[in-house]
């Protein structure tokens, strides 16, 4: 699956946070994909097939992994849609008592906490499986999981004549601290 161009809105604005993406699906999962920001030096690839996941800035290549999450006291890092933040997900953030909003663009906010630097993407609103697939797969790769709402079992691929996504969360884990508001929101 490929996205050419993810993040139209951050390439028209000029802001660097757009990407190319490109994911290889085996049975309705994301095995293997690669996530390349072009303005920004970055490249993040890896998935299942693989075993891991890697991030490529300029000064060269490293292992990453997903964070552990924090506790209801501690500061959450929730990342969120530069572009398309939606009034669910200012609800969902509420529920931390401490938490600090990244707003990024394009599929790198997956990858984002694919690296350790954010907790959590809720994405409670819609997207395409080409947005969403190669950065699915090094989140994987990294430890983590890309879980439907209200479901939470993984996002699939190919399954669906429309291809849009249901609403997701990126996440190292399952975590009491933020369920209560996932089921609330459906």
């Amino acid at each position: 699956m490929i996205d050419p161009l993810d993040g139209t809105k951050e390439f028209i604005k000029i802001n660097g946070e757009f990407t190319v993406n490109i994911a290889l699906i085996e049975n309705n999962k994301p095995v293997w994909g690669v996530v390349y920001a072009p303005v920004l030096g970055w490249t993040y690839h890896g998935g299942t097939l693989t075993g891991n996941a890697l991030k490529v800035p300029e000064q060269g290549e490293s292992n990453i992994q997903v964070a552990k999450l924090p506790t209801q006291d501690e500061t959450w890092q929730v990342v969120g849609s530069r572009s398309h933040q939606s009034p669910e997900f200012a609800e969902f953030v509420k529920q931390f008592a401490l938490s600090d909003i990244i707003s990024m663009g394009s599929s790198l906010k997956q990858c984002l906490v694919a690296e350790g630097a954010a907790h959590i993407y809720p994405r409670l609103g819609l997207t395409s499986e080409w947005d969403t697939a190669a950065a699915d797969a090094v989140l994987r790769g990294a430890g983590g999981q890309c879980l439907q709402v209200p479901s939470l079992e993984p996002v699939t691929y190919n399954l669906k004549e429309n291809m849009l996504n249901p609403y997701f969360i990126c996440c190292s884990e399952v975590s009491n601290e933020w369920i209560g508001a996932v089921k609330a929101e459906n």
